[in-house]
């Protein structure tokens, strides 16, 4: 019964989104005026219905119903709980069922707090949002059933991927999607203005909450997306510019360009057409991460198998919801006026150009992404990665640091260089000694060379403008980009720091043998079984030492194997420092000297068994995460303190209205 609570309300909130959609469209004309009334009441119950759904889905998977063929195709009874339940998204119609709660909760949540701009505007935002859930409203019930029923029910699941039985994994997919609808959210904000024509700061004020809530959930996704794949697949790195990976990076680089541009138009009423097209463009990268994932086009752990024709119905989607906004722009553009002017050397004339060179790292990410699938098409192999990537986004990534480092502290409207020019002294020093010294050490590649002589500068640069500020009294948005900015910098030390010192060995060891990495000396103590609640594993455990005095640490990688599905992970081991991190990966047992094959009954895990280590010592890559935190923190800085000073407006608005309706009596 739960199942069928929850395909009622699927269809129930799909209902109800096209009776927003008609609503919120008449509300728009005298006539309908009545009826545009019910437009924001409909879509808080969308949302509501949209969750209860989303609820029962939880339930079947918490409960293992097997009967739900979902269910049977992605869980297992033996699972511990938190997997089973975040096997309810961790599905390629889970995940969706998910996208569409979270945008009718959005839509739900501007209808109830949204009183900024006027009430045609709003009206047709909710009519955009609408719009596009119903699209997915429909690729639910119509391909993507969630709730589909088997009969008979079978005696145990699948399970779900080894590889996403992790606890970053449970967490990674609900961030991301946040983001995406915080993207959708802002697209809606920009058909409406589009519509009714209220391009300005209004519009940019009511927009920004939405944009800078999806890039927070966008870089936290990111950046834990990013600490998985490090961790769990065994490999080492911590971006490998993966179709999948580049899907999550493409909109929040839109992201960023647009929570700049929509900051501007707030502030200085500047930029409006700017903003909405990257309002726009930033939607356009979430539907064409949707649609890779989704397709069925690549191969990869972080992609939801699922068969063409599906693929076929998101693109469908893709050009309906895009070419149709594109349309709209075409024809309102003239209306759309770029507002007031600025100097070229301003702080806008800086956000102008940062914003050019996101979107050239955006087209350059968006072609090696694509162009390897144009190529297969064509009948022809490519393979895209980080030769082309990291020197071509270099390019730009490089003359945008500089001006992120300058760009704070200048003026709004007209500046000049000279006069900020001493307080640039101390970083241009910090970078030239920086420099310096990496030319000493020698045998530092190009781009990490730039990157941690640029992060020491930008780090230094990022804490200027607190410089003459009462810190008690500074707004938290001027913290917010304080520390966002000097979390880019932490980042990018971090980065440059692993591909520039990184050591790795991979070794084949016996018990008691030591082997050597960078500054550890790691002993292989024992190598044994253990079980766990539906994997068994062979368990190294490892004795490491920092030097000759250092105190003796333990290290315990494990090789798993599960039986639900069937599949042998790696589980790495990581050992983390203030300089670093030591990074260990058991494999398999290496031939044996006498002969025997490795894995033999008579010599596994026996007398003489040597084991393949693979250990890395990688000086500073927490920093990587570190930093991608703490712009996320910055985020969530900048974003409280936006609602914190508009909520006391809003207070003080009404008790100024309150006044003169008493005064009136």
């Amino acid at each position: 019964m739960i199942a069928e609570l929850g395909l009622a309300a699927l269809w129930l909130a799909a209902a109800l989104a096209a009776l927003q959609l008609v609503s919120g469209a008449l509300g728009l004309t005298e006539r309908g005026a009545v009826l545009g009334g019910a437009t924001r009441p409909v879509a808080m119950v969308q949302g509501m219905l949209a969750l209860l759904a989303f609820a029962c889905l939880i339930y079947v998977f918490a409960v293992t119903d097997l009967s739900v063929k979902l269910v049977a195709l992605n869980s297992h009874a033996m699972k511990p709980l938190i997997f089973k339940i975040a096997a309810a998204w961790g599905n390629h119609e889970g995940s969706m069922l998910l996208w569409v709660t979270v945008m009718g909760l959005g839509g739900g949540f501007v209808a109830l707090v949204e009183r900024r701009l006027p009430e045609r505007t709003i009206l047709a935002t909710l009519a955009g949002q609408a719009f596009v859930s119903l699209g997915f409203y429909a690729f639910l019930l119509i391909a993507s059933n969630p709730f589909e029923r088997l009969s008979p029910a079978p005696a145990q699941g699948n399970g779900l991927n080894p590889l996403l039985q992790d606890l970053g994994l449970a967490f990674h997919p609900p961030t991301l999607y946040l983001g995406y609808v915080g993207l959708s959210i802002a697209f809606s904000f920009a058909i409406g203005a589009l519509v009714t024509r209220e391009v300005g700061p209004a519009f940019a004020k009511a927009m920004r909450p939405w944009v800078l809530g999806a890039w927070i959930f966008l870089t936290v996704g990111i950046t834990a997306g990013s600490y998985w794949a490090y961790y769990e697949l065994g490999w080492g790195g911590w971006w490998f510019w993966d179709p999948v990976e580049n899907a999550s990076l493409m909109p929040w680089l839109a992201a960023t360009a647009l929570l700049h541009s929509v900051s501007v138009l707030a502030s200085r009423n500047a930029l409006r057409a700017w903003t909405i097209m990257l309002g726009v463009v930033a939607f356009s990268m979430s539907m064409i991460g949707t649609f890779l994932v989704r397709s069925g086009i690549l191969t990869s752990v972080h992609a939801f198998a699922v068969d063409p024709q599906r693929g076929t119905f998101i693109l469908a989607l893709l050009a309906i919801y895009i070419g149709g906004a594109l349309v709209l722009f075409g024809l309102r553009a003239a209306t759309v006026t770029e507002g007031e002017r600025f100097a070229l050397v301003s702080r806008e004339g800086a956000l102008v150009f940062n914003n050019v060179m996101l979107s050239a790292i955006l087209g350059i990410v968006l072609f090696g992404t694509l162009y390897p699938l144009f190529a297969e098409a064509m009948g022809a192999k490519v393979s895209v990665g980080p030769p082309y990537f990291n020197p071509m986004s270099a390019l730009f990534a490089v003359p945008m640091l500089v001006v992120l480092a300058v760009g704070p502290l200048l003026r709004w409207r007209r500046d000049s260089f000279g006069r900020i020019s001493l307080g640039l002294v101390i970083p241009a020093m910090l970078v030239l000694a920086a420099g310096i010294g990496l030319l000493v050490i020698g045998g530092v590649a190009l781009l990490p060379f730039l990157g941690l002589a640029l992060a020491v500068g930008l780090g230094w640069a990022s804490l200027l403008p607190l410089k003459g500020r009462n810190l008690r009294r500074t707004p938290l948005p001027v913290w917010g980009m304080v520390v966002a900015h000097f979390g880019i910098a932490v980042s990018l030390f971090g980065m440059s720091s692993e591909s520039a010192f990184s050591i790795e060995k991979l070794v084949a060891v016996r018990a008691g043998e030591i082997t050597q990495v960078g500054p550890w000396g790691v002993k292989l103590d024992t190598v044994e079984p253990i079980a766990g609640p539906n994997w068994t594993a062979m368990e190294a455990r490892l004795l490491v030492r920092y030097g000759v005095d250092g105190k003796v640490t333990r290290m315990v990688p494990q090789s798993r194997s599960f039986w639900a599905p069937p599949q042998q992970t790696s589980e790495s081991a990581l050992l983390t420092r203030w300089n670093g991190q030591l990074y260990a990966v058991l494999g398999g047992e290496a031939p044996r000297l006498d002969g025997q094959q490795a894995g033999d009954q008579t010599s596994r895990g026996g007398p003489g068994a040597r084991w393949q280590l693979r250990l890395w010592w990688k000086p500073f890559a927490p920093l990587i995460w570190i930093g991608g935190l703490m712009i996320a923190l910055g985020g969530l800085l900048a974003l409280v303190g936006r609602v914190a000073t508009d909520v006391r407006r809003i207070i003080a608005k009404d008790k100024i209205a309150w006044r003169r309706e008493r005064q009136g009596r």
